[in-house]
């Protein structure tokens, strides 16, 4: 059994913003990857990793799995935090990486097998109005897409309005202000027309990214009933997810959630309940395969499929880890697209391809991907510093100033 000699991140990325974990062992060659990215507390993670977890493991023996992942679970006291969430993530993939390549076989097949030929995702669809909206779902339709997600802009979009044409007050906080009426009415809105150019021959999606009141997100959920989404995203923030019993009594409406969850224990309720209808945490977030095919297990019992997060800050690894899932799930759902430049797939050999509306492997021993560390380093962008990395999360907020919480 191989036995872990090293543990290491490696920044890339143009801002240096995805975190890639390399777990080293004592046979020649050996090594795993894994995704610890966090666009807006990397070196957090990195510390975790490289300080707290990497001294553990080390002389540990690298297929021991679900030991380890238990043990780096509690070595830090506090469970379920983000930061320790993705450390976690992105080591317990590299175990899995290293695993496959030990069974030399792909990760999915060491999950009990495939339980479909290919991996359905779904676009990303936007426009700052209804008409460049529109013109993107039909390009998206024509490149095999049978499911799209559809904003008008961005998080919020039909619902900003300039400072100067609000009625805010004297000085006014931002230069963009988040109006939840007008939000309220420019979605259902959207949809209508939405139907009536493209009728039933595709499924859509919304992200609502958390933005509504409580109430608000009931009548929305109740407003779209009529045009059939696939699922209604992130409509109600961690703090308020008591509210999914009220809204599941008045809306039927799919509700997909959890962009936010780093603990298991927040989705017990939501799954048993049947409260919800799609898990939608980012797998590295989740704390790995290890963790997320045990939540998958808990959905398939009370009919909760998985649509696992991928958003454009993350990064190719972690998109590979989540495809192994939904191979090998069965109660999968659906899968979030993610697009990488030429250059940032060619350091990522044996990257998932998309080929119409559907996602596959390279079939390669592990996680099937491997990272060029010399055309990794050649992403990062001239000058870069990670000691003065700073992207802190763009927040919105309400005409009289209060946050708007994502």
């Amino acid at each position: 059994m191989a036995k872990i000699t090293g543990v290491k991140c490696i920044r890339t990325r143009h801002d240096g913003s995805w975190t890639i974990v390399k777990v080293t062992t004592d046979q020649d060659g050996l090594y795993g990857i894994g995704s610890a990215t966090d666009m807006f507390n990397p070196e957090a993670v990195v510390q975790v990793v490289e300080q707290l977890f990497a001294p553990l493991l080390i002389g540990r023996e690298a297929g021991q799995i679900e030991d380890i992942w238990q043990m780096m679970h509690t070595s830090g006291y506090w469970r379920h935090g983000s930061i320790t969430q993705t450390a976690i993530g992105g080591i317990d993939m590299a175990l899995w990486d290293i695993k496959g390549k030990e069974a030399n076989l792909p990760v999915y097949q060491l999950l009990g097998g495939a339980c479909r030929s290919a991996v359905p995702c779904y676009g990303h669809a936007d426009g700052r109005d209804q008409e460049e909206l529109t013109e993107a779902v039909h390009r998206y339709k024509e490149e095999g897409y049978t499911v799209i997600r559809c904003q008008l802009g961005s998080y919020g979009g039909g619902g900003f309005l300039p400072a100067d044409q609000a009625n805010v007050p004297v000085p006014s906080w931002s230069a963009n202000v988040f109006n939840e009426a007008i939000y309220m009415n420019a979605i259902p809105a959207m949809f209508e027309k939405l139907r009536v150019t493209f009728g039933n021959d595709i499924q859509f999606t919304h992200d609502v990214h958390s933005h509504l009141q409580p109430i608000a997100a009931v009548q929305l959920a109740k407003r779209l009933d009529p045009y059939q989404l696939f699922f209604l995203e992130d409509i109600l923030p961690p703090e308020q997810i008591g509210w999914y019993r009220q809204l599941r009594q008045q809306s039927s409406t799919p509700q997909a959630v959890g962009e936010l969850f780093t603990s298991p224990h927040e989705w017990t309720d939501l799954i048993t309940e049947r409260l919800i209808d799609f898990i939608r945490v980012r797998v590295s977030k989740g704390g790995g395969i290890s963790a997320c095919r045990k939540l998958a297990a808990l959905g398939e019992n009370f009919g909760v499929r998985t649509a696992w997060q991928e958003g454009g800050e993350n990064d190719p690894v972690n998109q590979a880890a989540a495809v192994h899932l939904d191979r090998a799930v069965w109660n999968f759902g659906i899968q979030e697209i993610n697009h990488f430049r030429e250059a940032e797939c060619e350091a990522f050999p044996g990257h998932v391809e998309r080929r119409g509306g559907y996602l596959y492997l390279s079939e390669k021993p592990g996680l099937g991907i491997d990272i060029d560390e010399e055309k990794a380093a050649l992403l990062v962008d001239d000058g870069w510093s990670r000691s003065a990395y700073h992207i802190p999360y763009k927040l919105d907020r309400r005409p009289d100033g209060t946050l708007v919480r994502p």
